[in-house]
């Protein structure tokens, strides 16, 4: 199951993942990030606190905005995965296409 809170912050739009991001539920996280985008956000924070396991199907949905965010000039940036789930986009390289952050106060602060 996933729950997606988001709240806005200083012009940030902040995502706070709960639960799991699988091929059944994947839509939902895509929708989420479109709707930022949809409403002009420039800058987008993913909060992986209490983000417990992301599938393939998950990564996928952020891999799926790198280029057109790079375009639009819209900024990416997620924090405070476990390390289960870090290790997950480490073992798969994204941690070298995408920004990720231990906390919060590091993201708002690159």
């Amino acid at each position: 199951m996933l729950t997606i809170d988001i709240k806005q912050e200083n012009g940030h739009d902040i995502l706070l993942l709960q639960g799991e991001v699988d091929a059944s539920n994947s839509v939902i996280l895509d929708e989420a990030i479109t709707r930022a985008v949809d409403n002009g956000s420039s800058s987008i924070l993913i909060d992986g606190r209490g983000l417990e396991y992301i599938s393939s199907a998950g990564l996928g949905v952020f891999m799926s905005y790198l280029e057109d965010f790079q375009e639009k000039e819209i900024e990416l940036k997620i924090y405070a995965l476990s390390e289960r789930v870090y290790e997950v986009f480490r073992i798969l390289g994204l941690d070298q296409l995408m920004k990720i952050y231990p906390d919060k106060k590091t993201a708002l602060n690159s």
